[in-house]
């Protein structure tokens, strides 16, 4: 044999499971067919991340003056944002690649096949191995009529490259994606638009918390058109032409210069060879998986985006842990719930489940919230816009939800998280002391409210 493992793609979970592998005495290779770090430190997560901090960077200097503080008009350079965002990849990736050298961990560049359930082929070469686990992530979904050319229809990895701001931007698709890249090129001084097929922004999330932050983008200016579909589109001397269709069939034409199309992502499953070797594949392109991950043929692993959603990188890293583990012979599974975070301003977090679901599935429900105009936090930092929300079984009081629009939400969500993990309870996060002033502390008196006990707001909790 070659290898113990060989781990496909290198991304967080790809990377996460190779470095894990190594840890654990296996000979490691891992295979990447484009950059070391995969779609989220080259073209996703990270680059994206380094463009909402500049977005903030404009926002507070623009509103500045209303605490006193003046500035003139930020001056962007663009030839030197794209610097300062290519630095920050780079610096991810190289530390990567430090992480693999330090592991003794192989890199084979190269488009990588499955040739057998103990071998791959890359560039003519073919390589035995004991285990392998298939990390090849997921790519952006095209919608017809909108073909992506780079220039004027793009997806999140064209939305990247800003060469010059357009005056009119408008994004297809109301989740993650589109609204994070509106931010961006709202706060770089384009006209904005968000298109939105289904009746909400984030149609996943609890529809108290979308609505929170479907206001706040209105209140900046951003354009929000939910239950509405981009039908076509039009190249014209004065702009792209794009026919809008609401829920009623009513028609209305909008003229823009860059258009996003950010409506979901599909797995990288197809030209692998999995199928070939008797690897199960569902009709939507993902790789069958137990709570191993291992796929039908037991030695073969997949991770990530092309195992199952939600097609977050922090599950990826999770289940590489997972697979690696259990691929050098450790009892372990994937049995952690999930949190998500959509980086705009103010951001949008959640873990468990929503009210809707929680009820769906026969829960009596106690719930709180905790509107941050209340908070002194909040207050000070100019940032009131936002909620939060916990749900719970009314019987045991267990904590069976969060979601939040707000200033750290990204963070905040974590002690959520924790707190479902361990079975706590609403009783134990409002006894729970946490640090005033803070943001954080707008989770314990959520909790309170939902008992009828909170100080800084009207005791409605249901």
């Amino acid at each position: 044999m070659d290898y113990d493992l060989i781990v496909i793609g290198s991304g967080p979970g790809g990377y996460h499971a190779a470095i894990r592998a190594a840890q654990l005495g296996q000979k490691v290779a891992c295979v990447e067919k484009e950059a070391l770090g995969g779609v989220c430190l080259n073209v996703g997560c990270i680059p994206t991340k380094a463009l909402l901090h500049v977005a903030e960077g404009l926002r507070e200097a623009r509103h500045a003056e209303s605490y006193g503080v003046k500035f003139a008009e930020p001056e962007i350079d663009l030839k030197a944002l794209e610097k300062w965002k290519s630095g920050v990849v780079n610096k991810m990736t190289g530390g990567v690649q430090m992480l693999f050298k330090g592991n003794k961990v192989a890199l084979i560049e190269g488009d990588a096949r499955v040739a057998s359930p103990h071998s791959v082929e890359v560039g003519g070469t073919t390589y035995s191995t004991d285990k392998i686990i298939v990390a090849t992530g997921s790519e952006p979904i095209e919608i017809p009529g909108f073909p992506v050319d780079g220039e004027t229809i793009v997806d999140s990895t064209g939305a990247l490259s800003i060469s010059e701001v357009p005056k009119r931007f408008l994004a297809i698709g109301g989740s993650a994606i589109g609204l994070e890249f509106c931010d961006i090129y709202h706060a770089l001084g384009a006209e904005t638009t968000v298109v939105e097929l289904l009746p909400q922004l984030v149609p996943t999330s609890d529809p108290d918390i979308a609505a929170e932050l479907t206001k706040s983008f209105v209140k900046r200016g951003i354009s929000v058109r939910t239950g509405t579909k981009a039908l076509q589109q039009t190249e014209t001397e004065q702009g792209i032409e794009v026919v809008l269709e609401d829920g009623e069939g009513d028609q209305e034409t909008i003229t823009v210069d860059k258009i996003l199309v950010a409506v979901g992502r599909k797995p990288r499953s197809a030209g692998l060879g999995l199928e070939d070797i008797g690897v199960s594949i569902d009709e939507r392109g993902f790789i069958t998986v137990n709570e191993h991950m291992q796929t039908s043929v037991p030695n073969i692993y997949a991770i990530g985006d092309v195992a199952c959603p939600p097609l977050l990188a922090h599950k990826a890293m999770k289940e590489g842990l997972v697979a690696a583990e259990h691929a050098a012979g450790k009892s372990v599974a994937f049995d952690t719930i999930v949190p998500s975070v959509i980086y705009t301003n103010p951001e949008l977090a959640s873990v468990g489940m929503t009210e809707a679901e929680a009820s769906e599935a026969g829960y009596q429900l106690r719930t709180g919230t905790f509107p941050l105009m209340a908070s002194g936090r909040a207050t000070a930092l100019g940032q009131t816009e936002g909620v939060i929300k916990v749900i719970a079984d009314r019987e045991t009081d267990l904590l069976l939800g969060f979601h939040m629009v707000g200033p750290g939400a990204g963070d905040i969500v974590s002690e959520a998280a924790l707190a479902i993990e361990m079975g706590a309870t609403l009783e134990d996060i409002a006894l729970t002391q946490h640090p005033h002033p803070t943001i954080s502390e707008g989770f314990m008196e959520a909790a309170e409210h939902a008992h009828g006990r909170a100080i800084h707001i009207s005791n409605r909790g249901k």
